[in-house]
C-alpha cells in the first residue's frame, strides 16, 4: 500500500515538472479583476492559516501549562451571573 501511494506521488510530481518544463508560454491578456480575485483568495489563506495556527497555539499553550501546573486564571477576578430583578407590587 505504501509502495503504491509513494508511486501515486511521483507520477504526479514528474506530470508536474514536465508541464512547468515544457508548458507552452500563453501570450494573453490578464484582466484586472483576475488579479484581484488572486489577492482575495491569497489573503483568505493567510486568515485561514492564521486562525489554524492560533488554534493550535492556544491547545499547545493549554497543555503545556497543565503538564507543568501553572493556571492562567489564578489572579483574574470573576464576576458572578446573577441577575437581580426588582419586583414592584402594585396596591390598590
Amino acid at each position: 500500500m505504501k509502495k503504491k501511494i509513494l508511486s501515486v506521488v511521483a507520477y504526479a510530481y514528474f506530470g508536474f515538472c514536465f508541464m512547468l518544463l515544457f508548458g507552452v508560454n500563453a501570450k494573453a491578456y490578464v484582466d484586472p479583476s483576475v488579479i484581484t480575485y488572486l489577492i482575495q483568495a491569497v489573503a483568505g489563506i493567510a486568515i485561514a492559516v492564521g486562525a489554524v495556527v492560533g488554534i493550535y497555539w492556544r491547545k499547545a499553550k493549554k497543555k503545556i501549562s497543565d503538564t507543568i501546573g501553572v493556571d492562567e486564571n489564578r489572579n483574574k477576578e470573576v464576576e458572578s451571573d446573577d441577575i437581580i430583578v426588582n419586583e414592584v407590587e402594585e396596591k390598590e
